[in-house]
């Protein structure tokens, strides 16, 4: 009895992406270490759209990684492979100019983000594609538009660090 109850926990998250109505295009296999952040730099996947293809199986805090569970990283015609990975001092105006994009498309592509571009932190991994290209979140569900607790804020003062007197 024990072991059917241990099969079924382990099975529920390949049978959440089964049930998904969506096709997923690429998958990552988790290994030892492995954070939501460095799986999405190393793949070219946005954070948001790596929570968002993996809604149900991924926790807010991406605190549940399973070593050797394949993670799906985006779904066919909704796959922004062009990434962005925070830096210090980085905002929305820096992170469009340096991708060549409006910061009306960046939002879009990013809707974790708040109004005032507050929220971004060091290692966060944005869609910086010249097109709409992510998925939206799952209805009933909202984008994490907090900063994670271990996380370092981009422009923790919200102030660019060439105007300070």
């Amino acid at each position: 009895m024990f072991t059917k109850v241990i099969a079924a926990i382990l099975a529920l998250p390949l049978v959440a992406q089964l049930v998904s109505a969506d096709t997923c295009t690429r998958t990552y296999t988790a290994q030892a270490g492995d954070i939501c952040d460095s799986i999405s730099a190393a793949n070219s996947v946005s954070t948001y759209q790596f929570a968002v293809v993996n809604v149900g199986i991924i926790d807010e805090a991406c605190d549940n990684l399973v070593v050797g569970q394949s993670y799906c990283l985006g779904w066919q015609g909704q796959d922004c492979m062009t990434t962005y990975v925070v830096q210090q001092n980085d905002d929305c105006d820096i992170i469009s100019a340096a991708a060549g994009i409006n910061t009306t498309i960046l939002y879009e592509n990013n809707p974790q983000i708040d109004d005032y571009c507050s929220n971004i932190y060091i290692g966060e991994v944005l869609c910086t594609a010249n097109t709409v290209q992510v998925p939206p979140a799952p209805s009933g569900t909202t984008p994490a538009m907090t900063i994670p607790p271990t996380a370092t804020p981009a422009n923790p003062d919200g102030d660019l660090p060439w105007c300070d007197e």
